[in-house]
């Protein structure tokens, strides 16, 4: 996967990641916050926050593979932490306004998120429903042309600086993926409160928050599509959030394989280089091989996707296998850098904090294996 236009697409994401983005990552970890309006409204001017989505909204129009391109050059910037939130609004939280909302959703909400004059984020996590999204409680009731909405939701990224929620709540009696729907909630709202903000072990320039909904009412026209369908909407959803995920972690590990080699060659011990031992120089080919092998994987993926088959078995292994690849490439990266590596003045620290996360945001590695089983019909029940 590559064209004359993606490689085009792909210099002006990394232009905007090293102008807007990387001079600023050490401040914004400090300050475990980055101004998301500010930085959205100029990843909106670039197209980026509405890739795949029609021109009359101010999308791009442009296909999935373009997704990639950016996520891989979002993800190789020095923030972690911008990438994800950027990847929230680009790919987690509009892509069900997006395909199944009314017309005036997308205008009320779409047209500014895709513009950058808006942030979101989405709303499916609860204190005791994680990766068990057919246990969550956070409800909507009926009352007339209103919905009156009671829960909480916890590890919400962009919660803090949000505009506006897309929110997954019960709305029906009736038990398990039955009776949920996908809500658009503006936090402007009365009854809506940012609980906390919740204090993390990496991506630490992104806001992430506790939040809680009591006696909130918003219109019955924000429910988007077919109320009661929002589980199947948001398993649409989740395979973009997933892929996206991965596609990010690809930069980053790219850009991580590239600095110890670099670092190994100037570095001398016992009268050499170190990139001269051979054990160094094989731990590191074969991690690039692997990257090599998941990177085109994922490429196939994507080109999957933007013809429109399911991908979802693509992304459960995609994610499961970049969960565990990033975990040895960070390990190694520190390694490898020894005592400096364990510094915090040093990159590797940062990346192995941050790297923990794809491994349990989105869905575990243990859910990821529990819906292979069933996809290679090893489930026994």
């Amino acid at each position: 996967m590559s064209s004359t236009e993606h490689e085009q697409f792909r210099k002006s994401v990394r232009e905007f990641v090293e102008r807007e983005i990387n001079p600023f990552a050490d401040e914004w970890e400090k300050a475990e916050t980055f101004p998301a309006h500010e930085v959205f409204a100029k990843a909106g001017d670039l197209g980026l926050l509405g890739i795949e989505y029609d021109e009359e909204y101010g999308g791009l129009g442009l296909d999935h593979t373009f997704t990639m391109v950016a996520t891989e050059e979002l993800g190789r910037g020095d923030s972690a932490g911008v990438a994800m939130a950027l990847s929230v609004q680009m790919c987690m939280s509009t892509p069900a306004l997006h395909k199944f909302g009314s017309e005036a959703l997308k205008r009320q909400y779409l047209m500014p998120a895709i513009a950058g004059t808006a942030v979101s984020a989405i709303a499916v996590t609860e204190p005791d429903a994680g990766s068990d999204v057919a246990g969550l409680r956070t409800r909507a009731q009926r009352d007339g042309e209103e919905w009156v909405i009671n829960g909480s939701k916890l590890y919400i990224t962009n919660g803090t600086q949000a505009d506006w929620i897309c929110l997954l709540a019960r709305t029906s009696d009736g038990g398990g993926a039955r009776g949920m729907s996908l809500i658009i909630v503006p936090t402007e709202t009365p009854g809506f409160v940012v609980s906390r903000k919740l204090d993390k072990l990496g991506n630490r320039s992104s806001d992430t928050a506790e939040l809680s909904f009591t006696d909130m009412r918003v219109p019955l026209h924000n429910t988007i599509g077919e109320v009661g369908r929002g589980f199947q909407q948001q398993m649409n959803q989740f395979q973009v959030e997933r892929m996206s995920g991965v596609y990010g972690w690809l930069g980053a590990m790219e850009q991580a394989l590239e600095r110890p080699r670099d670092y190994l060659a100037e570095r001398q011990a016992f009268g050499r280089p170190l990139l001269a031992n051979q054990e160094l120089q094989y731990r590191l080919a074969e991690l690039w091989a692997e990257l090599d092998m998941l990177k085109e994987f994922c490429g196939m993926a994507a080109v999957a996707y933007s013809e429109g088959r399911d991908i979802s078995k693509w992304a459960t292994i995609s994610k499961l296998t970049a969960g565990r690849l990033v975990r040895r490439v960070a390990d190694t990266c520190m390694q490898f850098h020894g005592g400096i590596g364990y510094m915090e003045e040093t990159w590797t620290a940062r990346f192995f904090r941050d790297s923990r996360l794809l491994s349990i945001g989105g869905g575990a590695d243990e859910v990821m294996l529990r819906i292979l089983t069933k996809e290679y019909g090893l489930d026994a029940r």
